[in-house]
């Protein structure tokens, strides 16, 4: 096959997630080709020889996908891969370590769209709880909601403490500010969401975070989101196809949005972003705002 469509998969971890390959392959790549245990270091060198390797009309055909498990390495190697071009030689990056950018970004946008729906407003000024706000999806939904001036805090179990020092890393990092929050217990979770507007589970999976009892209690509550589709489920009340279901034992009749409606959008801007690097005809550097981007189209439809 003369210059078909590759994709070269930079992976920090031992595995090259099967889910990742899968979607690249929907995506008709004609090659994936998967690399595991790579450094930040390393990713200058390889991705000069992805570009070196081919020419002009092979160039627009290859990609370079970067996941493994943390966003900040995944942002940190797609910046990296970017230095390392060298124009005309250069090629599409996507980054999306476990599938975190894309659900983040699915999030936010279907939080965003309820939100509006339901008062009219932006996300300008809400008060968002992030459960599990340290992990790979709650960061990265941290700072998007952050970016669109959400006023956010990221909840740990392991304690304020811990908490804060993500939040604080992330913030000079991404330009944004969020603030630690005290997960630790059920009294301390109830406690901080009495005051959100929106409440975000992205802990881990079939782990319950949040009870109705606690829900009742949330005064301000317009949104909750849960990520966790594995029984039991990380919000109660919350079921995986919900996507805007009013929670009639809230204050404010709260709607809710489960995990699969959001997984739904989540595939679909995780297909796009790779269709997005095979239709393109100059380079694209696929990250969090980007996803966001799209996701708000789907979340909108």
């Amino acid at each position: 096959m003369k210059d078909p469509y590759l994709l070269h998969m930079f992976n920090p971890t031992k595995n090259v997630s099967p889910f990742d390959v899968n979607m690249a392959y929907e995506a008709e790549y004609d090659g994936v080709i998967p690399y595991g245990e790579v450094t930040l270091d390393d990713i200058h060198t390889l991705t000069q020889d992805t570009i070196f390797s081919r020419g002009p009309k092979g160039l627009k055909r290859t990609g370079i996908f970067i996941g493994g498990r943390s966003f900040g390495m995944a942002i940190d190697m797609l910046n990296r891969a970017k230095a390392a071009m060298v124009p005309p030689f250069e090629v599409s990056v996507f980054a999306d370590p476990s599938g975190a950018i894309t659900t983040a970004a699915a999030m936010i946008a279907s939080v965003e769209h309820w939100v509006k729906k339901k008062t009219g407003d932006s996300l300008e000024g809400k008060s968002i709880h992030i459960i599990g706000g340290t992990g790979p999806v709650g960061v990265c939904a941290g700072i998007i909601a952050a970016h669109c001036g959400a006023e956010v805090y990221l909840l740990s179990s392991r304690g304020l403490e811990v908490a804060q020092e993500f939040a604080e890393e992330n913030n000079g990092k991404f330009g944004v500010t969020m603030t630690g929050g005290d997960g630790s217990s059920d009294e301390s979770l109830g406690k901080m969401i009495q005051g959100a507007d929106i409440v975000i589970g992205s802990a881990k999976a079939g782990l319950q975070v949040l009870s109705k009892a606690q829900l009742a209690k949330a005064e301000n509550l317009i949104v909750a989101a849960d990520a966790n589709a594995v029984p039991p489920l990380g919000i109660e009340g919350i079921e995986v196809h919900d996507m805007g279901k009013e929670l009639d034992f809230t204050p404010k009749k709260a709607v809710g949005i489960g995990a699969l409606a959001m997984g739904n959008i989540k595939y679909k801007v995780h297909y796009r972003m790779f269709q997005m690097m095979r239709e393109t005809d100059k380079p694209l550097y696929l990250d969090h705002d980007e996803a966001f981007k799209v996701a708000r189209e789907y979340a909108a439809k």
